[in-house]
């Protein structure tokens, strides 16, 4: 067989995060791919598109034919170039297709006439993506599930981020959850959210302390995002343990969160006026995303205080207006649907406390 990394290794080089070379096209890497993945592809998109019409039509020979005919010359040089600087700088580095076919065995044969023998990923993406789904799925086999839940503001990431027992969702859906949970940057695909999960799972198998997996209450959605359904089934039936904090705190640190850092990540992108800017419209558009559930009054006064807060934000330079439409939309809003939640599932709340209290308490289960 040629230099292949055979399935068995398929979670010994994902807990490596070995780097990997991805040769498929762009609209391909971009639906998702693995991380430490990079793509250096074979063909271009429209390439690709032009060999998958011409094997429909005319089979597989005549398709290998004209996929040589449009990667030969300057173009094919190019295509070996990036891939032998990737490798100068990552000599580490694995190659990888859909399948593990005809994309990468060229790619590694081409490279082996430019001296450089690169193994590539047998299977390919098709098969190392289906490992991490099944690692998602299996989760229930491997751990203990246990959920922190608490009120809108209650700092559960905060609390997350200070455990080693823990894998952050909000963190690998790059987004806070709630309708003002949008980050700056944009949230990973779907398949990428998938592939990242898997591989935390893989990681936390290896350094767990104990079997119990510390997981933050989310909705099926973290922003566009969904968690996988049966990890989601999981963590539905999982234990309960609830996070208190004072009102006053909550509103405290979702104004640091929603208005101050956020603020400042603007105007850090795009300079004070338009980052100005920018973060109105956030807080407009995100108000405007729970406008049926709070119903039009609500919304409509929800929506004043924003606007009077950024008024004063912008002429007398201070974020206190802020704190209004905070403690409004928390009390009339947030507080009384995590109730309706909450109470639904009470039973299964088996410790409740602050955040000192419940850091005890979990350092006592190991």
């Amino acid at each position: 067989m040629s230099n292949t990394i055979a399935a068995s290794e398929y979670g010994r080089l994902l807990l490596a995060e070995r780097p990997l070379i991805d040769v498929r096209a762009p609209i391909e890497f971009n639906k998702g791919a693995f991380p430490k993945s990079v793509n250096f592809p074979l063909m271009n998109d429209r390439e690709r598109q032009l060999v998958g019409t011409c094997y429909k039509q005319d089979g597989q020979q005549a398709a290998i034919t004209l996929g040589h005919q449009l990667v030969s010359g300057n173009v094919k040089q190019s295509r070996i170039d990036a891939w032998c600087e990737q490798l100068n700088q990552h000599n580490d580095s694995y190659l990888y297709c859909f399948r593990g076919g005809l994309r990468s065995q060229l790619s590694q044969q081409w490279l082996k006439h430019a001296g450089i023998d690169v193994p590539y990923i047998y299977g390919g993406y098709k098969a190392l993506r289906s490992f991490l789904i099944k690692t998602i799925d299996q989760a229930e086999l491997n751990h203990h599930l246990l959920i922190l839940s608490g009120s809108t503001g209650s700092g559960k990431t905060e609390f997350i981020r200070q455990r080693k027992e823990t894998i952050n969702l909000e963190g690998l859906a790059n987004h806070r959850g709630s309708s003002f949970g949008k980050q700056i940057t944009s949230q990973p695909s779907q398949i990428n959210f998938e592939n990242n999960l898997g591989v935390a799972l893989l990681k936390y198998q290896q350094i767990k302390s104990s079997s119990m997996l510390l997981l933050e209450d989310e909705s099926f959605l973290i922003g566009r995002t969904a968690i996988p359904q049966s990890f989601f089934k999981l963590m539905q039936q999982a234990p309960i343990v609830l996070l208190e904090e004072t009102f006053n705190a909550r509103v405290d640190r979702l104004h640091a969160e929603y208005v101050t850092n956020m603020h400042r990540q603007y105007c850090t992108l795009f300079g004070e006026v338009e980052g100005f800017n920018a973060f109105s419209l956030y807080l407009v558009d995100s108000i405007n995303k729970i406008r049926k559930r709070l119903g039009g009054k609500q919304h409509d006064e929800l929506q004043g205080l924003i606007q009077q807060a950024l008024k004063q934000q912008q002429s007398h330079y201070n974020l206190d207006g802020h704190f209004a439409w905070i403690s409004q939309l928390l009390s009339k809003y947030y507080d009384p649907m995590y109730q309706y939640q909450l109470d639904k599932k009470l039973a299964k709340v088996i410790f409740k406390g602050n955040a000192t209290e419940i850091h005890q308490w979990l350092d006592e289960q190991e």
